[in-house]
């Protein structure tokens, strides 16, 4: 572990993850990128660079891309990324109050707070947690896709009945392609694009950002207006923590927990 620290703070490495969430965050914020495309389109220049460099360029751009989705979500209401998308719902209504700054502050802080969080998580539990997951059967995973399917239905802002729907709708989406219990296709109509199924990313944006740049478009008349962005909004204080730290932790070990 000591090893690992010594090489990580060289400073190639460190310059190497500056710049890889600095991309990261570029690509993220763009909604229909995504941090797998920039790593897949950097890949190859890795090839002539140091293992330890690689890495930490890769994982740079992992997390900034991941991270930079907020931007989007929170400014313009379409997640940049997959994971931004309950950014939408909190984020999106403080920047219609005036308030995007300050959610741009609590969301980047939120993700600096939960990364770490998971990082020594992933370190600790890392060797359990695979045992763990090779004893997975169908069993489990059926459990598991039943609570998320609950999961959906609790966030369905006080309508049960919506967010059945729109999980049967889900379910529906990735019923699409190849079954992966007999391998035969499925609701393809002969369509042979219709094979891999419906990418998630195309869907999420067909879902949340179409219906806001028609929003948009309606109110593109409207005077906008301009918003002086202050120091003390963007700044996170003691104080800041101390008031949504037990909500910090609580959504890190979830996130955790989800991610694992």
């Amino acid at each position: 572990m000591l090893e690992a620290f010594a090489n990580l703070l060289a400073f190639w490495p460190l310059t190497y993850l500056a710049l890889g969430v600095a991309l990261g965050i570029v690509v993220g914020s763009i909604p229909g990128l995504t941090a797998s495309m920039l790593i897949a389109l950097s890949l190859p220049l890795t090839f002539y660079m140091s293992s330890v460099d690689a890495m930490t360029l890769l994982i740079g751009m992992y997390v900034g891309g991941i991270s930079g989705g907020l931007i989007a979500a929170t400014l313009l209401r379409m997640p940049g990324t997959p994971a931004s998308i309950m950014t939408t719902f909190d984020g999106f209504p403080m920047a219609q109050q005036g308030k995007g700054e300050r959610a741009l502050a609590l969301g980047i802080a939120a993700s600096i707070i939960g990364g770490l969080i998971s990082w020594v998580f992933l370190a600790v539990l890392s060797p359990p947690l695979a045992n763990l997951a090779l004893r997975f059967g169908p069993w489990e995973y059926f459990t598991m896709v039943l609570m998320a399917l609950v999961m959906l239905a609790s966030l369905s802002q006080g309508s049960l009945v919506k967010g059945l729907i729109a999980a049967c709708l889900g379910m529906l989406l990735a019923m699409p392609g190849i079954d992966p219990s007999i391998g035969q296709l499925r609701l393809t109509f002969g369509w042979d694009k219709l094979t891999g199924g419906l990418a998630l990313l195309p869907v999420l944006i067909g879902t949340f950002a179409i219906s806001q740049i028609l929003k948009d478009v309606i109110a593109i008349e409207q005077r906008l207006a301009e918003v002086k962005v202050m120091r003390r909004a963007v700044a996170i204080k003691a104080r800041d923590l101390v008031t949504h730290g037990p909500n910090l932790l609580r959504s890190s070990v979830i996130g955790t927990w989800v991610g694992l």
